[in-house]
């Protein structure tokens, strides 16, 4: 297939998907630190762009410099780091929230400036993500807070995340569930809402036109790129499945198997 700017001539930076495009949780898809030297040798900047809020940024370099990859702070964003721009603007006067979710979601919020409680306490927001400890309990304080008036947020919808194993429940299936007991959809402030690109726009001094989104998932990852008004292309080395093509209106610009194929 031809390269990436013999598509785009004028391409000027990417926008990658972490889960699914650069690994499947700790087994690399590809060789990581060729991947990344290639960007570099294509002139191309590069921005992570990930849904999954469970890690911070600092998490984050760490597994990267694992694989062989440095990358400065700027050049990560999560969909944690959109939930707190996303209260910032609507609450702009601080306040309580009940988080369903990671340690390191927890911690991103309380940087933005928010204070995190247990059952009990009025909440301006429930905030639920993927967590690897969901119980009872957090599904049923999380049901009684959007029934006193607090306002559901999801950090993301991805029913599944990719594992070597195969795929296992991701933040969308918890979501649902507190879906389902409430009879309240979530705003959700990952993608397919175009908040995390526009970040990474800003971050990377480029217009939409100069930009590719490169994802595994299409209801997600490529939904949000079309939103944003960029180019996208999908990977089937994460959830998606070749077969399901006719189903992806409107069409990625790109389908390749993943990040090797679609670089070199």
């Amino acid at each position: 297939m031809p390269t990436l700017l013999e598509y785009f001539p004028g391409l000027k930076a990417i926008v990658l998907d972490m889960d699914g495009v650069l690994w499947r949780d700790k087994q690399p898809i590809g060789d990581l630190a060729s991947i990344f030297k290639r960007i570099a040798d294509l002139g191309l900047k590069v921005v992570l762009a990930t849904n999954n809020g469970t890690k911070n940024v600092t998490e984050y370099q760490e597994k990267l410099d694992g694989f062989g990859v440095t990358l400065e702070e700027w050049q990560i964003i999560n969909s944690a780091m959109a939930c707190g721009s996303y209260l910032q603007e609507h609450f702009p006067q601080g306040g309580k929230l009940y988080v369903v979710g990671s340690p390191s979601l927890k911690d991103t919020l309380r940087n933005y400036g928010f204070e995190i409680v247990e059952e009990g306490v009025p909440v301006l927001a429930v905030v639920a993500g993927l967590d690897r400890q969901i119980n009872y309990t957090k599904l049923r304080n999380a049901t009684l807070q959007i029934y006193k008036g607090a306002v559901f947020i999801g950090t993301n919808p991805d029913r599944t995340f990719p594992t070597p194993e195969g795929l296992v429940p991701g933040a969308g299936s918890i979501l649902a569930a507190i879906e389902a007991a409430t009879y309240t959809p979530p705003i959700i402030v990952g993608k397919p809402s175009p908040l995390l690109y526009n970040l990474a726009l800003e971050r990377l001094g480029v217009n939409p036109q100069q930009i590719i989104a490169i994802g595994d998932r299409y209801d997600t990852d490529i939904a949000g790129g079309i939103r944003a008004g960029i180019k996208t292309a999908l990977l089937l080395s994460g959830v998606e499945d070749a077969s399901r093509s006719s189903e992806w209106i409107p069409a990625p610009d790109i389908i390749a198997q993943d990040l090797t194929e679609l670089l070199f």
